[in-house]
């Protein structure tokens, strides 16, 4: 069901995106209500991975901002149709996001060479640390497993899709992609976002590895284990690594590469704008804040 909500969002505001490029100057209806539909799809695509982030993955970040998502999206809906232009060029930047990131959950070809990839870099840094551990293949013949015999036990740690950083790489993909800015300072926005990106998501990997196979984060147990419905006192470290120090220091780590790529692509601070402002009601300057210059047209057409 997910899948296909994906797709229906990313053709939705790809349409709107369309509609609103081939109508010009001559008005913005077609697109306006296609886009806030679009929104309002969105809103219930991330309301129905709110079982799977919050029960199933047990994240408790990635839950609550899932659950956060839908009234957000229906927010944003609404001011699309009350007029606020400048949501044209977020919805742009959703399907362009869409378009970057659904292709690898499809293509098996190019879904396992992201995995494989970054298994073998995390394989690379974890030996040269002096780890010793075996990297295995597992159902579909992925070489994407490392496998520990530690004084704690054996530890399978898988390296799936999402453990890429291809999901962050999208979002600024998309958001530099749906601006209109110079080709040039795109391409500079994109080299300082993507290895920044790839080079913290393996420093990620390699942490949760070898903090749950070594048990590094043993701390409130019980507790923890009583409150998530853990059976395995081993995963504790698991949870406390990755659902709770790795998630939040990533959202912590998007918000700094972002004001690093709006230093060369500040067209991208009317986004920021506008999140803040479905977040808080507020209108805020963060081209005043960051101390760039304001594009001169913000309205969609000239972001």
């Amino acid at each position: 069901m997910t899948d296909t909500l994906a797709w229906l969002v990313v053709g939705l505001f790809a349409g709107a995106a369309s509609l609103d490029w081939y109508d010009g100057d001559h008005g913005r209806g077609r697109a306006r209500y296609v886009a806030a539909f679009a929104w309002v799809v969105f809103g219930v695509f991330w309301l129905a991975l709110f079982p799977h982030f919050a029960f199933e993955q047990k994240s408790f970040v990635e839950g609550a901002l899932s659950l956060a998502a839908l009234p957000a999206c229906l927010y944003a809906a609404y001011l699309l149709l009350q007029g606020r232009e400048t949501l044209f060029l977020l919805s742009r930047a959703v399907a362009v996001m869409g378009l970057i990131y659904l292709p690898f959950t499809m293509i098996p070809a190019g879904k396992e060479w992201l995995i494989e990839t970054v298994t073998w870099q995390g394989e690379f840094v974890m030996r040269t640390l002096g780890y010793e551990f075996e990297v295995v293949q597992r159902d579909g013949g992925i070489r994407g497993t490392y496998f520990f015999h530690t004084a704690d036990g054996r530890f399978n740690v898988n390296v799936l899709l999402a453990c890429t950083g291809l999901g962050s790489m999208a979002i600024f993909g998309g958001l530099i992609a749906a601006v209109r800015a110079p080709v040039g300072r795109k391409l500079r926005g994109l080299a300082i976002a993507i290895p920044i990106i790839w080079a913290l998501n393996l420093v990620r990997v390699v942490f949760i590895t070898l903090a749950f196979s070594h048990q590094w984060l043993q701390v409130f147990v019980d507790p923890t284990m009583s409150l998530l419905g853990y059976q395995d006192p081993h995963m504790v470290s698991y949870f406390i690594s990755d659902r709770v120090m790795a998630q939040s220091l990533s959202v912590v780590a998007l918000v700094g590469i972002a004001w690093a790529v709006a230093r060369e692509v500040p067209e991208l601070l009317t986004v920021g704008e506008d999140v803040l402002y479905i977040a808080t009601g507020d209108e805020y300057d963060l081209h005043e804040a960051v101390g760039t210059e304001r594009p001169i047209a913000t309205d969609g057409k000239g972001e």
